[in-house]
């Protein structure tokens, strides 16, 4: 999240496409790092939202809760593909893609195809992230094919939060990603650490805040229960108190002990509460216009 602000700033692209936005935290980081910097960019998310072998199967809520936050925040720069990364490949022109974060299925066979598919369609400015760069279990294949392409076009990998490699593969890549894929140890160790501790320090707060907001949901159900237990107990009271409770007392006894009573009583009673709920007048245009269907 730090480093999408940082970049889209120091890179001022015109394009950035993401392939694989999943929920749009890293989608939605470029986005608002392009309102943020008023740089004239079009973004792209480029995703089936249906989910692969390491994010899970999901639903379309996914998709709508996504499409929902990007019509109301980004509708003006943001465009959603709803389609492999293959079927996306036509709708760029090769040589328009600025900014490209790889971030689909994790082997290695996937991200060597994704990256070699999509490569004619970068820009002489072109800069590639890929992410999980430093995740090595299962069949987890991106730190692999890292290894070959940041041997070939200069890089830079973050460790932290599974890893986030950075690619300059353009010949005129912006000059600040280029003097970051070539820092030197002690640079590069010093910006590991204070991208990460902005970013943990993001995600703590980002967390507080999904507390926050659960603890007011549960608070406020709470509260609207005690106001409907405090009404329901208010009105049993006055129906309690009231004369045509007292009057059908007798009746309610007798449902007791005569079962062919009991409904007289349960009738009865149910027009004492009607009346005094104020809900008699309805309730009879309701019945009257129930036995005029029939």
């Amino acid at each position: 999240m730090p480093f999408a602000a940082w970049l889209v700033g120091a890179a001022r692209p015109r394009s950035i496409v993401e392939l694989g936005s999943f929920a749009g935290v890293s989608y939605f980081a470029f986005c608002q790092a392009v309102v943020a910097e008023g740089v004239a960019c079009r973004c792209h998310a480029v995703d089936t939202w249906q989910g692969d072998a390491h994010a899970g199967q999901y639903d379309d809520s996914v998709h709508e809760d996504f499409k929902r936050h990007n019509d109301a925040n980004y509708a003006a720069i943001s465009t959603m593909h709803r389609c492999t990364f293959d079927e996306a490949l036509a709708r760029f022109p090769d040589g328009s893609v600025d900014i490209l974060h790889i971030d689909g299925l994790h082997t290695y066979e996937a991200v060597r195809h994704d990256f070699e598919t999509w490569l004619p369609k970068l820009s002489d400015r072109g800069v590639v992230l890929f992410h999980d760069a430093n995740e090595r279990r299962a069949d987890f294949g991106v730190w692999r094919f890292w290894e070959e392409v940041s041997a070939r076009w200069p890089g830079f990998l973050f460790l932290h939060s599974h890893g986030l490699g950075v690619l300059c593969v353009g010949a005129h890549a912006p000059e600040a990603v280029r003097g970051l894929c070539g820092a030197d140890a002690e640079r590069t160790h010093l910006l590991r650490e204070r991208f990460g501790a902005i970013g943990d320090r993001w995600h703590a707060q980002a967390q507080w805040e999904v507390t926050r907001q659960a603890l007011e949901t549960t608070r406020a159900a709470l509260e609207s229960e005690r106001t409907a237990r405090a009404t329901a107990e208010q009105r049993a009271q006055v129906l309690e108190h009231s004369t045509s409770w007292r009057l059908t007392a007798p009746l309610r006894s007798a449902g007791h002990a005569v079962p062919g009573v009991a409904r007289l009583a349960r009738r009865t009673a149910k027009l004492a509460w009607w009346t005094v709920t104020l809900q008699l007048p309805a309730r009879l245009a309701e019945r009257r216009a129930a036995r005029g269907k029939r």
